[in-house]
């Protein structure tokens, strides 16, 4: 029986493993989860469907799918704070219009997140 580094070491270089071998190893080493967010599961999907060429290009998918939320998150701040500034979205006072101007915002920053980061081609 070899030892743990010997066991990863030989996994990593490609060589054929024993059933126990195998085992062992899975128990070594545990598999990182990636948990993404609501568009980087988008985008995934998207890919999955529709572009699967993308997908396969990738480098570096885990990294490349945070970067979609992380772009996501900054293009949501960046356009709340410039929407709220707006004339047609500011409060009133009325809970019922207030309500209404703020989906409204958040209608079209969901539109131009979609549009601008997850059905890219």
């Amino acid at each position: 029986m070899i030892d743990d580094k010997a066991l990863i070491a030989k996994a990593d270089s490609g060589e054929g493993l024993t059933a126990e071998e195998i085992m062992r190893y899975r128990q070594l080493v545990k598999p990182v989860k990636h948990v993404y967010g609501k568009y980087s599961t988008l985008a995934l999907k998207y890919m999955e469907e529709h572009n699967v060429g993308k997908l396969w290009a990738i480098e570096n998918l885990p990294e490349y799918l945070h970067g979609v939320d992380r772009q996501a998150d900054e293009l949501y701040e960046s356009m709340h704070a410039r929407l709220s500034k707006d004339k047609r979205y500011r409060r009133t006072g009325d809970f019922m219009e207030d309500y209404r101007r703020q989906t409204e915002i958040q209608r079209l920053i969901e539109e131009e997140i979609l549009s601008e980061l997850v059905y890219e081609d």
